[in-house]
């Protein structure tokens, strides 16, 4: 694996909309391990501003930002992250990649490849695997085992009429849902504790919700519930694993800042170290494939072995 120089580790950014500025950028910025190397993003001028923002530089050329850092990170919709992902890959750099990693297998598929041929370093940015303290939480579940049955509810509100949230607008979400935008959360959980999902079913429900259940390796079973399109009043994630030694309900967590701190350790630990991280880009792929198993069988039972 291609190892990181001596000194601070440079690291871009690409995206400039909502989730790259109030999560990635700040958090970039004020990570100490690192120098923020840049920003490029498909509008220039609001590259511009938020890297002024930040003190860092604007870069209107993307290859130009690969070759100016060691490692770069994404907060780009799922589509147009995957090709760029692959280049950056490809150029040598370590990748900070967010979920879903793309919204089709092949697309997925061909990160983890450039992941793997470059020799670089990947972890995706799945909230609940870095932030304190669901990341601890979910290590003393694996710790623990003998889990018979997993509960899991993502009840966002992002598509409830009168919504306010910057992310209301996203295409790819208003598009592809809850299964894609919070399916990944909930995975990011149940693959570690219960093993890779063997089965599924998919049911639909009101507005963008899905229902899955969900068959493990271990020979536990899950479900979960995804929507953004729950009433504000009912807005909640929770995730609750029952087993030999009674039942855990997973922590709370505050917000994303710290948790993309934690991402940027990770990957800085695991470009050092050249052992890959349990949430790699090779992880993004069998999330996508999860997913999109779930997506095609609605109401219906799919193998979801790949």
């Amino acid at each position: 694996m291609t190892k990181l120089p001596g000194g601070r580790p440079r690291i871009g950014l690409l995206g400039t909309g909502p989730w790259a500025g109030r999560t990635h950028a700040p958090a970039l910025a004020a990570h100490t391990g690192v120098e923020f190397a840049g920003v490029w993003g498909r509008r220039p001028e609001a590259a511009a501003e938020l890297a002024a923002a930040c003190g860092t530089r604007a870069y209107d050329d993307v290859d130009a930002l690969f070759e100016a850092c060691d490692a770069v990170a994404f907060a780009l919709p799922p589509d147009i992250q995957a090709p760029l992902a692959a280049r950056a890959a490809a150029a040598g750099c370590h990748v900070l990649l967010d979920k879903p990693v793309a919204t089709t297998v092949a697309a997925a598929r061909e990160v983890a490849e450039a992941v793997e041929k470059a020799g670089v370093a990947s972890v995706v940015f799945c909230t609940l695997r870095f932030a304190e303290p669901t990341a601890r939480w979910i290590d003393e579940q694996v710790a623990t085992g003998g889990w018979f049955l997993g509960e899991a509810h993502w009840l966002g509100s992002l598509f409830a009429p009168g919504s306010t949230s910057a992310y209301a607008a996203s295409p790819w979400r208003r598009e592809k849902g809850g299964l894609w935008d919070v399916g990944p959360h909930v995975l990011s959980v149940y693959l570690p504790v219960l093993g890779d999902v063997t089965d599924l079913t998919s049911v639909t429900g009101p507005g963008d919700t899905r229902h899955l259940v969900l068959r493990h390796a271990s020979g536990a079973s899950s479900t979960a519930t995804l929507t953004l399109s729950a009433p504000p009043e009912a807005a909640e994630a929770a995730l609750t694993l029952h087993g030999e030694r009674g039942r855990s309900v997973m922590p709370g967590w505050d917000g994303a800042l710290g948790a993309l701190g934690g991402a940027v350790d990770a990957l800085l630990e695991s470009a050092r170290t050249g052992v890959p991280h349990g949430c790699d880009a090779r992880f993004g792929l069998r999330l996508t494939e999860i997913l999109a198993e779930a997506e095609v069988t609605p109401g219906g039972h799919a193998d979801a072995t790949s």
